[in-house]
Formats: structure tokens, sequence, C-alpha cells
């Protein structure tokens, strides 16, 4: 690590946290006790009366009744109005703790003033996109480079899944090599070679509905952890072509669901520069998040690209981009003032003034208050007092974080996998309807998190807010069957 601060106090002991989770898959469910889940669905019904009129009404023009994934919620989608720091109301009046933060990337708090400030000020003179260059950009890249000086040179796009894509076709593009390598379990965004292995590890395309065999034929996964596995793939890779490309995401799949070893990182490192592979850190969730360094400079491992997404705007849409070697992004500019072969990307609204007027100040603003150690202590404080809770009541479940990326297991349903086959097809929809559950239940008490099994604390949560967290967990938690 360097001398700047990070948000992880102290790594978590991840063959523990691992003998954990497979004691918690191992056994029958522990779900909410019907009468207790009765009441929570009751207050969807009761008190969520607006929100259910308009995602009904949304339904009929938009699919599933929501333009996002993280905006599905059991029983229905819940309608927001208003957002400041900790919290969030909804259409109906309703307050929540915001444990979502909009997937990660709010680590001052949501709509922190400051930053919203800049960006009104910046809206007066220029207008949201111009198509041409903005001080800002250059700006934000000398910025991104001071914080993370692997990112020698740095291109704007409009979401982590886009800079994913670009990345592979640079990747391919600089070592002339076809086959990308990714963790399984891992999401890398939405793109047609990366809907692959998704979620659940071994699975391949199972997802890949839609996407032609040949969008993922050169697209491998391994088992999460399983550096043996991952060597014998560039082994043999070497003997059909090459690897352009590993990808990681630094903490573990899925934002560290399943984590990795400290040391973990380091050694895909030496692997790729062993078989001449580039090494991609997918940094969507934990850049700056983790700290102004990521998830590079706390586990002191240099990437060769690195991947941008959630955090890099503070919470401002157009949040995205890709970073590092200067000859390996200068494969973007061939043809526009480059050499070499051109790796062709684009993207109209990729930089706007928004964007990187927001993102740049938001960066400074985490900088200066420290915001990303802040956040973490705060996950550090959420979890022990989530454990305290799972103690008192003897329930199997999990807690575990890393800094501000807190992971509260409950069913288990992430952890299924395909080394035991009979158990992922006959657990998969009980366990996975049991996180449905507790989703709804933490917000029905007010509490917003992911899928009801991970959350992300910000600096916005002060003790108070905690306190009030914690207080609500312990009402549900104290209503699961057994207790």
């Amino acid at each position: 690590m360097t001398d700047q601060q990070y948000a992880i106090s102290q790594y978590p002991d991840v063959d523990e946290v691992y003998r954990r989770l497979n004691a918690l898959v191992s056994q029958p469910l522990r779900p909410i006790r019907r009468d207790k889940m009765d009441q929570y669905l009751a207050y969807f019904q009761n008190h969520c009366q607006r929100s259910k009129d308009l995602t009904d009404e949304a339904k009929k023009l938009i699919p599933g009744g929501v333009q996002h994934n993280l905006a599905f919620n059991y029983p229905f989608p819940i309608a927001i109005e208003r957002v400041d720091g900790a919290h969030l109301w909804d259409v109906d009046g309703n307050q929540y703790i915001d444990f979502l933060q909009a997937g990660g990337p709010t680590v001052l708090g949501s709509n922190y003033l400051p930053v919203r400030e800049k960006v009104i000020e910046m809206l007066q003179t220029c207008g949201p996109v111009t198509g041409l260059f903005h001080e800002y950009e250059l700006k934000l890249a000398q910025l991104i480079h001071r914080f993370m000086p692997a990112v020698e040179m740095f291109r704007m796009l409009g979401s982590g899944t886009e800079s994913v894509m670009a990345a592979i076709r640079a990747a391919r593009t600089y070592t002339r090599k076809k086959k990308i390598i990714k963790v399984g379990g891992a999401y890398h965004g939405w793109s047609d070679s990366m809907v692959y292995g998704l979620h659940i590890p071994g699975t391949g395309r199972l997802e890949a509905k839609g996407i032609p065999r040949g969008a993922t034929a050169n697209t491998q996964e391994f088992f999460p952890n399983a550096l043996g596995a991952l060597k014998r793939r560039l082994i043999l890779n070497r003997l059909l072509g090459g690897t352009a490309a590993v990808i990681v995401e630094p903490v573990g799949p899925e934002s560290g669901t399943r984590p990795v070893p400290f040391d973990f990182n380091q050694k895909v490192r030496e692997l790729c520069d062993e078989f001449g592979a580039l090494l991609i850190f997918d940094e969507v969730v934990t850049g700056f998040r983790l700290g102004m360094g990521g998830a590079q400079g706390y586990f002191g491992v240099k990437p060769d690209l690195t991947i941008f997404g959630k955090c890099l705007t503070g919470g401002y849409p157009m949040a995205g981009g890709v970073g590092g070697r200067a000859e390996v992004i200068m494969r973007f500019a061939a043809g526009i003032g480059g050499t070499g072969e051109r790796a062709y990307i684009g993207g109209t609204l990729s930089a706007n003034p928004i964007s990187c007027v927001a993102g740049y100040h938001a960066l400074l603003e985490m900088e200066r208050t420290n915001a990303p150690v802040i956040a973490g202590r705060v996950g550090d404080r959420l979890t022990r007092g989530l454990q305290a809770i799972i103690d008192k009541y003897r329930l199997p479940y999990v807690v575990f974080n890393q800094g501000s990326i807190v992971h509260l297991e409950t069913s288990g349903v992430m952890l299924l996998d395909l080394h035991h086959p009979l158990r992922l097809a006959k657990e998969l929809k009980p366990r996975k309807h049991m996180m449905e559950e507790m989703g709804a239940a933490y917000m029905a008490n007010g509490l917003i998190t992911l899928a009801g099994s991970r959350m992300y604390t910000s600096m916005a949560d002060t003790d108070d807010v905690i306190d009030d967290a914690l207080s609500r967990f312990n009402e549900v938690l104290s209503s699961m069957e057994g207790v």
C-alpha cells in the first residue's frame, strides 16, 4: 500500500469468511416467519400505493416497469421523489436509509451540495453537452492520473459497460490476441462478450440469450480464487494464439461477494506477466470508494488497464472510462493523431461538461473530506453491529465488509455454483426468493439495500444514522424462523 489512506481498516480473513459462507449454504434456509413476512408485505399495500400505481402504469410502456435492474424490488418497485445525504423519500412520503447509494457511486452521500452547486454554476454558462472539447475533460484526467499513476492516459465513456468493451478492444488490438479470461461470477457489464459466467461461476452462456455464440467464443472463466485453473487456461491459450487480457474485480466477483485473498491480485499480475497478457482491473465500484488510489493503490498492484464507472462522477450520469498504459490507450487515438492500428470507440455524450465538472469536484471533495475512509469506518461499524445481532439470535448468517462495501448473506444464493450442480438446480429459486423477501422486509422497515444482501455506506452515514439502521435490522432479524 502507498501512504494514501484507504477505506479498509482490516482486510477480512478470507478463509474464515468462506468457512462461514459454506456453512450457510450447507444448511436449510432460515427465512422470515410467515406471519411477520405477511406484515412486511402489507406495508407496501398500505403505505406505497402511489409507487404501485406509477409502476403499474409504467409497465404498459417500460419492460417490467423500471429502466434498470437495481430498481426491481419485491413485491413491486418503489418510486423515489427526493434524496439527500443518507436518506431518500418515495412518492408516498416514506423515508428510507439509503444503503443502495445508486449502486455505489455516492461516497459523499446523495445529492451532495458542494458538487451540485458547481454543476449548476457550469450550466449557467455552458450547456450540458456541446460535442466539442471542454476544459474539465483535461482537469478530470489530470486528477485521476494524480490519484492513480498507473492511469497514464484516460478516455472517458458513458458507463462501466462501455468502458469494459473499450478496454477489451484496446487489449486485443495492442496484443494481437483474442482470448479474454474473467473470474466466474463476476459482473463486468452487459456487453455481448461479457455476459458469460455471469453471477454464478461455471454457468458460461446461461444468461447469453440473444447473443450469438461467436460473441462469447473467446471469453473464458475460471472459478473464483482458483489460480491453478487460471494458469492452466493461460498455458492452453498460449498454444492457441495467446491471451489478450485477464479481467478481475480486485476485491472479488460481485463487489467482493466472493472475496479474494489479499495476495490474489499480485499473483494474477505475475501470471499475466509470465504469459504476456494484459491485466485489467474493473474498478467500477472500488475506484475511489476504497480510497483515492482505488483498489490498485490499496493492494499495491499496477494493472495495465483500469475500468472506471459509478464513482467517477460522484453519482452524476455518463460515468465511465478506461485508463492505463499510454501505449495501449493510444490505440483509441489512431487515425486522429495516434499511431498504429485503431481500436474504434465512440460516444457523443462521453466526457460531457456535466460529467466532467461533477467528477472533478466530487473527487476533490472526496479527497478534502477523506470521504472514502470515513465511509469505510462507517462500514466497519455497521458490520460490527450486524454481527452482534446475528450472534444475539444465533443465526447462521454471514456479514463481512471491505471498507464501505458491506455484505450480509442470509440466503447464500450468490454463493451457489456449478461445483454442486444438483444443489444449484434445487436451491437457486428458493434461495433467490428468500433474498427478495429479505430486501422487502428491510424496505418495509425503512432500509434500502442492494438486492437484500449488499450495502454501501457513505460519508453521510453518521453514528445516529447507523444506530437507527441497526435498530431496524434488529427488527427484521428478530423475525426469522427459529428466533
